[in-house]
């Protein structure tokens, strides 16, 4: 479902399941989406309202609107509501509609207003937010524009060029919540990972010892950022991502990590073949 989720919009199901642990919540609703949203783009609702002091304002009415419980600890399994589902779909087919690739935080917000007796979309109508307006001016926000441009620019290579950053996008969103057995799927058989120590694993070593390689990356103010992609030799895909906030108990704690991710085709996939991580930066003393 997640592959077409912009990085922001990815982050907004992040921060979601926070709000939920938050306020102990056995499982993501619409509310926590919304709140989440609000975490990742605050600017985008004051953009239909107009007024600064709107996102405190959502907080407030969505706590007067739900039971508050004890916070839960954000490492139990948070699965989501079926109103959440709807959005997310919903979100989807709205991308579909008005013609963008990639799903949108743009798109969650209409999504969530069309989810009729929803937590969110009653807190949303209530001070004045309507879909149709949303719509109109997504569709003057977001410029409609073809796929990324290859070495080749055929259209075949552009599609498989965006399927590459879709994968690795998906990859590295799902480091903040999928397990070990699901993300192994994103290496190839012979795959390799060099960590920040210089160590060497091979995909058998990286699966057994996944928690423990990519812990850095799970904490919650890890945050990636893709700084260049581009074609290698023979239809490889290449990422350096840069992690900002990787903690490490060891060696002195660097927090700055810099991630050179090949990935390969396989038959209609794209997989990680190679992974480098070296140290960038260390927090001030």
């Amino acid at each position: 479902m997640f592959q077409r989720f912009t990085e922001k919009a990815r982050r907004v199901v992040f921060f979601a399941r926070f709000e939920a642990s938050r306020y102990g919540s056995p499982s993501i609703e619409t509310e926590h989406l919304l709140l989440g949203l609000m975490r990742e783009d605050p600017g985008l609702i004051t953009t239909f309202v107009g007024h600064p002091d709107f996102v405190a304002w959502i907080r407030e009415d969505i706590e007067e609107r739900i039971t508050l419980r004890e916070p839960i600890s954000t490492a139990l399994e948070m699965p989501l509501a079926s109103d959440c589902k709807k959005v997310l779909n919903l979100a989807c087919e709205e991308a579909d509609r008005l013609n963008h690739r990639s799903v949108e935080t743009g798109h969650l917000l209409i999504a969530l207003l069309e989810v009729k007796k929803s937590t969110a979309s009653d807190v949303l109508k209530a001070r004045g937010v309507k879909a149709i307006e949303v719509r109109e001016k997504l569709a003057k926000m977001v410029e409609i524009t073809p796929g990324l441009v290859t070495t080749s620019g055929s259209r075949i290579d552009q599609q498989w060029h965006e399927k590459a950053r879709l994968a690795l996008d998906d990859f590295l969103a799902g480091l903040k919540w999928h397990k070990a057995d699901e993300l192994i799927k994103s290496f190839a058989e012979n795959a390799q990972l060099i960590d920040v120590l210089g160590n060497i694993w091979n995909r058998d070593e990286i699966h057994k010892n996944f928690e423990t390689l990519f812990a850095p990356y799970a904490k919650k103010n890890a945050a990636p950022h893709v700084e260049k992609t581009f074609e290698g030799q023979r239809g490889q895909f290449v990422a350096i991502v840069l992690w900002k906030n990787a903690v490490l108990a060891s060696m002195e704690r660097i927090w700055v990590h810099r991630m050179t991710i090949i990935l390969v085709r396989e038959a209609e996939v794209w997989r990680i073949l190679l992974m480098q991580v070296t140290p960038v930066q260390r927090p001030p003393v």
